[in-house]
């Protein structure tokens, strides 16, 4: 594969591209802005614009498009072309530096939370010259923001651009603090993990409830499943290798570090990880990485679901998150060094992060909440609702030891040995992996574990860099005014342990044990997205967010609407879809089979042959089709009878309390009717021929 350093990034106009193309003032005023900030002068934006028209026709391009994230959860943009008339039936291409920076797209058709009326259309795109451009399918995609008519975002970018510049400015007094005066920059380092699974498309469109909702309403239980842990890591199936390596290559010439593929532990899923790149662009490529997933397994006859909980009673898929902070000097400032004890900035910034977590759970809750990610939370694949953080042993005795006054003595770095001479021994790390965590420390940098596999990355951190931003801000705050500054850190520390603790847990996430004790220490547990989002416009997260200038109060409050909207129609589209699988499919085949079971019954009775069997699979049938049938009126009359209301809290909560639970009692019934018809009469393919079907 000597051609992958040729194709990588070959789609993409990126700071190589950039520095080779535009001329060298040009280049270092562009350079300026992605690095510093610095507004971009119209003239220049020409320069930039024409060049990069240049390279897009060169790649095939025909049309532009501002392609940005809307509160949908998934892109969007309106591609226009190069073309412009010259007056004499001709045309010629052109791109202006004004249409490079700015577009209007409609406003009111995207989700907004009452920032915008119907009527109110105008909206506005601006170029986010942080991220690159790149080409696909004959566009050329400019990643932007997304504002209303009033400057409010709309999007899910602006608040992260923002988030990451409060950060900065928090992360650089602090580093001042410690005598790091050449730093002038910071950056949020990203490293996005995507589980996934692969079905036959086939199979796919022959179920109404993956099409319409992405997840499976109705399905048994296989005989097999993940029992026997043989498909974790395990030998990759031809279709699922090829599919695997033109995704790569596909990414490749994107400029996403696609890094690493493998099988998951659910029959039929799979991961793929990307190499770091800072948050900005991460969020971009992840959003990338979701859609060339689809585009490419649909060329293998295959089906990419992304969602988070696709099939019941297996694992689900996650997106774990992976985060550090990172100066243009080079220091990554949550490596603890070969000796942490003495490291007292790296001491400091994993302090704030345990007080940003501890007083903030429920933002981190917020982040990850919607309705699929609240079936797979709390499962043997997925941490509980309960925000934690893990950091080792080593860490929490260092912590320990600081808080006590006591002295700390290292152990030296220790090795395994596997006890076959021929084989090396192996450097332990510090402390082992906790798999089961919200928010795991590992190594050099913090695994978010929580998010879901569909939803952007960009809600995540936005929370994670608010609320550290905060917490630095605070300590700056205390440590500035400090006379002597070695006592002073030692105290804040000191003091912030005492109070925040109660976050940290080194245990097993999964075990009962942990959700009494977790209770006992006064830790949220908000089990569902309607519980979480309750706690969102509470005034003190209104404050922190004015307060870090990443949202105001108006913008807060409608993404609090928005993704309780979401929840809701999610919520009533699958429970549309179930009632019109019952009617349509289950019960008519029930019905079918339940007849030919009665002729065969009569047949065998003519002919003196006993009939018990049939009699009793009848029986049985017919009872369940009549508890389903009542299961399914209930659930009907729960749908048609909810109260209209402008309270999106109460409306979520009625449809998790009341509908999702008729939902799950209608299933039961359908799943063990499921083991109990014939196999040629059931009407959509099973579990089995999902999760086995791919060759």
């Amino acid at each position: 594969m000597s051609k992958i350093p040729e194709i990588f990034g070959s789609f993409v106009f990126n700071e190589s591209v950039m520095k080779d193309r535009l001329p060298k003032d040009i280049y270092k005023e562009l350079k300026k802005t992605r690095d510093e900030g610095i507004p971009l002068d119209a003239q220049v934006a020409n320069v930039v614009a024409n060049a990069m028209k240049n390279w897009a026709i060169e790649k095939g391009a025909t049309h532009f498009t501002h392609w940005f994230q809307p509160m949908t959860g998934i892109t969007a943009g309106k591609h226009d072309g190069f073309i412009s008339p010259t007056g004499d039936g001709k045309v010629i291409m052109e791109f202006s530096g004004k249409e490079l920076i700015q577009g209007e797209p409609d406003a009111s058709s995207f989700p907004n939370g009452g920032i915008r009326a119907t009527f109110e259309a105008r909206g506005y795109t601006a170029w986010d010259p942080t991220s690159d451009a790149f080409i696909r399918d004959g566009s050329l995609y400019i990643p932007t923001v997304f504002c209303s008519y009033g400057g409010e975002a709309l999007d899910k970018k602006a608040p992260l651009l923002r988030s990451v510049s409060a950060l900065n400015k928090q992360v650089i007094r602090v580093l001042k603090l410690f005598g790091h005066n050449d730093v002038k920059s910071t950056t949020v380092t990203v490293g996005p993990e995507q589980e996934y699974f692969l079905v036959p498309e086939e199979k796919f469109l022959q179920r109404e409830d993956l099409v319409y909702t992405g997840r499976t309403l109705f399905g048994a239980k296989p005989p097999k499943g993940q029992e026997l842990d043989d498909h974790y890591f395990g030998e990759l199936k031809a279709t699922v290798g090829d599919f695997m390596k033109e995704m790569d290559e596909e990414l490749w010439k994107l400029g996403v570090l696609s890094k690493t593929k493998h099988n998951e532990v659910a029959p039929a899923q799979h991961e793929m990880a990307p190499i770091f790149t800072h948050c900005s662009q991460a969020t971009d490529q992840n959003q990338l990485t979701m859609e060339v997933m689809k585009k490419v397994a649909a060329r293998h006859g295959l089906t990419c679901l992304l969602h988070e909980k696709p099939f019941a009673r297996i694992n689900g898929s996650g997106k774990h998150n992976n985060y550090s902070i990172s100066t243009d000097t080079g220091m990554n400032l949550l490596d603890p060094g070969d000796s942490p004890t003495e490291n007292a900035q790296f001491l400091l910034f994993l302090t704030a992060i345990i007080k940003a977590v501890d007083e903030h759970q429920d933002l981190l809750r917020i982040a990850v909440a919607d309705a699929g990610n609240d079936h797979r939370l709390g499962g043997n694949e997925a941490p509980p609702a309960i925000v934690s953080i893990f950091i080792g042993e080593e860490l929490e005795n260092i912590l320990n030891a600081i808080e006590d006054g006591t002295e700390y003595k290292a152990k030296g770095r220790r090795f395994v040995k596997i006890g076959a001479d021929i084989l090396p021994s192996i450097r332990k790390d510090s402390t082992d992996r906790n798999r089961t965590s919200p928010m795991a420390f590992t190594g050099n940098k913090f695994e978010f574990r929580m998010q879901g596999s569909s939803s952007s990355i960009a809600c995540i951190n936005i929370m994670l860099n608010t609320i550290i931003a905060d917490a630095l801000a605070g300590f700056a705050d205390e440590l500035e005014k400090a006379d002597n500054l070695p006592d002073a850190l030692t105290d804040l520390i000191r003091k912030t342990l005492k109070e925040h603790k109660r976050i940290v847990f080194n245990g097993n996430n999964y075990s009962a044990e942990w959700v009494e004790e977790a209770e006992r220490r006064g830790l949220l547990n908000l089990k569902s997205t309607p519980e979480a989002l309750a706690y969102y416009p509470r005034k003190e997260n209104i404050e922190l967010f004015e307060r870090q200038g990443v949202l105001t109060e108006t913008e807060l409050k409608s993404r609090y609407e928005i993704i309780l909207e979401k929840y809701i129609k999610q919520v009533h589209i699958e429970a549309l879809t179930m009632l019109e699988m019952i009617h349509k499919d289950i019960l008519p085949a029930v019905s079918s089979y339940t007849g030919d079971l009665s002729a065969q019954a009569i047949n065998k009775k003519n002919l003196g042959i006993d009939c018990a069997l049939e009699k009793a699979q009848i029986e049985k049938l017919s009872a369940l089709s009549v508890k389903l049938f009542e299961a399914t009126d209930s659930l009907q009359k729960a749908v048609d009878h909810k109260e209209e209301s402008d309270d999106f809290l109460k409306e979520a909560r009625y449809y998790r309390e009341e509908v999702l639970s008729r939902m799950e009692a209608a299933r039961e019934i359908a799943d063990e009717m499921e083991l109990l018809v014939g196999r040629t009469y059931w009407p959509f393919p099973t579990y089995g021929e999902l999760l086995f079907g791919v060759k």
